[in-house]
């Protein structure tokens, strides 16, 4: 199977899934969500956030994690994972990857009117810059007759970023050079947070922690490309911030062994993935916590029934059976 055909499989796979909206509903009253919840009070919710597409949406969230959990902040979370020092019950640490200015414009008037702490993994090369993140760049491109010789014309652009970030990040790189050479129109400008965006934040009750310099997957990376990844990240922002940050999310999710042991040299105290599971403090790696996948556009059904693990758990278990087919079919 190609990278491509692959890509776009699981791009399917996930799209009939996310218009499952009567198993949300069936999951939401399942007696398997009582015992879920039951399960879910004693870990720690992680929920990992990119833009604010939906205020309206966000804030009745925000409100719900005010009725039914316990909003903590990186602090507490840093503490118990360093230190043992117990969470409360029914725990839920709020996180944004990326740093999209809708944080800034309106996520943060939300967390702070409701006293929720959160925090906002930024790419420190953007930072200042007009540039846009390269997903939303390769939408453009493609939309404007793009090529590259490894993927066809007619493949969807979540797909197509999920086959370029399955290469190594030289060819990724490459490919974009082609698509930019030979694209109609280029990928227009758009704002960046700036250095006082960052501190605004922070002073809001944002933390911001270190998503990388340019988001490239790190594990697709050679490792002089991951020190500079880590290392010019968090020089940027320790002079933006005033002091150096103790967070780290790894882009898309993926762990790399090389970057572990650069941010414990840096003295990072918490580093973050995106697995899509409940999270335990007191028996994972500081640096490899869990986080759960959710957007201002989920349903309050799956809203509900990603915070108990129920729907992580049914979604990894579909998972499971397509890799577990895929295996079949690659042995005929």
């Amino acid at each position: 199977m190609s990278l491509t055909t692959d890509a776009a499989r699981r791009t399917a796979w996930y799209e009939r899934y996310e218009r499952w909206h009567g198993l949300d509903r069936a999951l939401h009253h399942s007696p398997a969500q009582l015992w879920f919840r039951h399960r879910a009070a004693g870990r720690l919710a992680v929920l990992g956030y990119h833009g604010v597409e939906d205020p309206a949406a966000l804030g009745a969230q925000l409100d719900r994690l005010t009725r039914t959990a316990r909003p903590v902040s990186l602090g507490q979370v840093e503490a118990a994972v360093r230190d043992g020092v117990p969470l409360p019950p029914r725990s839920v640490l709020v996180t944004f990857d990326d740093g999209d200015p809708s944080v800034l414009e309106h996520g943060l008037p939300l967390l702070a009117e409701r006293g929720i702490p959160a925090v906002c993994f930024v790419i420190a090369g953007l930072i200042g810059t007009d540039e846009p993140f390269w997903w939303d760049e390769l939408e453009h491109l493609l939309a404007h007759r793009g090529t590259y010789r490894g993927l066809p014309r007619d493949i969807p652009a979540h797909a197509a970023a999920y086959a370029l970030k399955q290469l190594p990040d030289t060819q990724r790189l490459d490919a974009f050079a082609e698509l930019r050479k030979t694209a109609s129109v280029p990928a227009p400008r758009r704002r960046q947070l700036t250095a006082a965006d960052l501190r605004t934040l922070e002073a809001g009750g944002v933390v911001i922690g270190s998503h990388t310099l340019t988001h490239p997957c790190l594990d697709r990376c050679d490792e002089t490309t991951i020190l500079d990844e880590v290392h010019e990240a968090h020089r940027l922002l320790t002079d933006h911030l005033g002091h150096a940050p103790t967070a780290f999310a790894y882009p898309n999710g993926d762990f790399d062994a090389r970057a572990d042991a650069t941010l414990r040299e840096l003295g990072y105290r918490s580093g973050f993935l995106y697995d899509h599971a409940l999270s335990d403090p007191a028996a994972q790696h500081p640096l490899r916590l869990s986080r759960l996948r959710v957007s201002t556009r989920t349903s309050p059904a799956r809203f509900a029934t990603v915070l108990s693990g129920l729907q992580p758990a049914v979604y990894r278990t579909g998972l499971g059976v397509v890799r577990a087919v895929r295996r079949v079919r690659a042995r005929r």
